[in-house]
């Protein structure tokens, strides 16, 4: 599988939560492409928010990673990459926790970012952000 997208936390966010939203079926396209990836620093977010905002037991959270680890490559965030997010801020306004998944996604070689909280249709080093409610 060739990964070329990475899908920030608000986009998985809508696919787990709020089924009656517009949001969540276009969330679910979003996931089921081919080439999906996302970080450690988005399952940590993704997971934070389901159990704070959704009520998740710890089980379902464990369950959630699992699922994550089985059907999509994960990202590891490193200190190269906090130390880019710095630059990336410098460059583009971007928020600490976006700069690092710009980072994240530049590293894994990614050509896309889904995200509904970065500006959409920002290219950053080959990289274009979209926004995929918009």
């Amino acid at each position: 599988m060739s990964v070329n997208c990475f899908v920030d936390s608000n986009v998985w966010l809508y696919a787990f939560m709020d089924e009656s939203s517009p949001k969540h079926q276009q969330a679910l396209t979003v996931i089921a492409q081919p080439g999906v990836m996302l970080s450690t620093q988005v399952v940590n977010e993704v997971c934070n928010n389901l159990l704070r905002k959704a009520g998740y037991t710890e089980q379902e959270i464990r369950q959630t990673v699992e699922n994550f680890r089985q059907r999509y490559p994960i990202h590891t965030v490193t200190v190269d990459e906090v130390c880019q997010a710095s630059a990336l801020r410098e460059s583009f306004s971007l928020s600490y926790w976006d700069s690092l998944v710009v980072a994240s996604a530049i590293m894994a070689d990614c050509r896309i970012i889904y995200s509904e909280d970065m500006h959409n249709g920002l290219a950053i080093s080959g990289l274009q952000i979209i926004n995929p409610f918009a």
